[in-house]
């Protein structure tokens, strides 16, 4: 049973599957992401967070007080301590890094065996060897080995983004989860940025920012779809080539 076309037809569908996301900005901006509404940015919003600080009936007190310690006031901590809350994350990544190595390895090495006599008989043998071969050096070797090696990286990478965060959940030790996606879309061009990570309250800033270096197990994506990124990436053929060929 030949198999050749099943196989034909179902190799074209996975193309065609796979150039779906790229015809979609065909002659057009590329489209947003639709904003979900059950992940867990959204469902951290909708969960009843710490109740605000209010003066409790009877106690004298006024709560346009400048010294309320609720987190709407006027000298209250705004910083994000509960699901739902919002942060700013700075992503500001200058790293260079340069590795520079040699190695240079050389080896020579020589043997040699003669039998000048042995009990008479190299001299025996030799008479009966034909013209020009001789016995007295029976096995000479001679081997030379050289290598070298030289490896040179360099990497520099800058990036200077901020994006809002959202808690998500807040660990039994006080750690917060975050987790943040925004999508900027120039011209033709749709840039996606993702984050998420671990945050401790403590390194929140009084202006409710976090530097990228202190978000634990920090995920951060920067990337994008529209027409020029198409032209820059190899066809899916091409790709699955690369991936097949060993040479």
């Amino acid at each position: 049973m030949k198999t050749y076309p099943v196989f034909s037809f179902a190799l074209a569908v996975t193309l065609t599957l796979a150039g779906c996301n790229r015809l979609d900005h065909v002659g057009r901006a590329p489209t947003f992401s639709p904003v979900e509404t059950e992940n867990a940015e959204h469902s951290a919003m909708l969960s009843p967070g710490i109740p605000l600080y209010t003066a409790a009936p009877g106690m004298v007190g006024d709560q346009a007080s400048l010294w309320d310690a609720g987190q709407k006031s006027l000298l209250g901590d705004r910083r994000a301590e509960k699901r739902g809350d919002i942060m700013t994350v700075v992503i500001e990544i200058d790293d260079k890094a340069e590795i520079s190595n040699t190695t240079q390895r050389s080896r020579d090495g020589s043997e040699s065996l003669s039998v000048p006599s042995l009990f008479g008989l190299p001299q025996r043998i030799q008479s009966s060897l034909p013209e020009g071969a001789s016995l007295a050096d029976a096995v000479s070797l001679n081997s030379s080995g050289e290598s070298a090696g030289k490896g040179s990286v360099r990497r520099n990478e800058k990036l200077t983004l901020r994006i809002a965060a959202t808690v998500t959940n807040v660990m039994p030790n006080g750690v917060l989860v975050i987790e943040g996606q925004q999508e900027v879309r120039v011209n033709f061009e749709l840039r996606e940025l993702l984050v998420e990570g671990f945050v401790r309250p403590e390194d929140i800033s009084r202006g409710n920012e976090i530097t990228y270096d202190k978000i634990a197990s920090a995920r951060i994506s920067y990337g994008g779809r529209g027409q020029i990124t198409d032209v820059q990436q190899p066809r899916y053929g091409q790709q699955i080539t690369d991936i097949i060929l060993p040479f």
